[in-house]
């Protein structure tokens, strides 16, 4: 998986498609989740301390409906693996700078 935490991502599919934003978490099951994207209305029962009705909740998306976007050239696109001073680092396709 070439997506970080605090990596932009462009949405490619989905309800949010070509919306930006932030990578919060991601899960080993190849899912991310997104600042303010895929958000859903959950009705939740009233417990002790917490009251019910209806509130919103980002759900995670699968990886491969995200694309990575560039820092430098503001493009989205899958990074290819590089190499500086002997460490994997990710390259952009479109511009060639290394993604931090």
């Amino acid at each position: 998986m070439n997506i970080k935490k605090k990596d932009t991502v462009l949405i490619l599919a989905g309800k949010d498609k070509g919306k930006r934003g932030e990578v919060r978490s991601i899960s080993t099951a190849g899912k991310v989740l997104v600042n303010g994207i895929n958000v859903v209305t959950k009705h939740a029962k009233a417990q002790s301390g917490k009251p019910g009705g209806i509130q919103k909740k980002e759900m995670p998306l699968d990886v491969s409906n995200v694309a990575l976007v560039c820092p430098k050239c503001d493009k989205a696109g899958s990074p290819k693996a590089g190499k500086l001073q002997g460490e994997k680092t990710r390259v952009c396709r479109k511009c060639g700078e290394t993604i931090i």
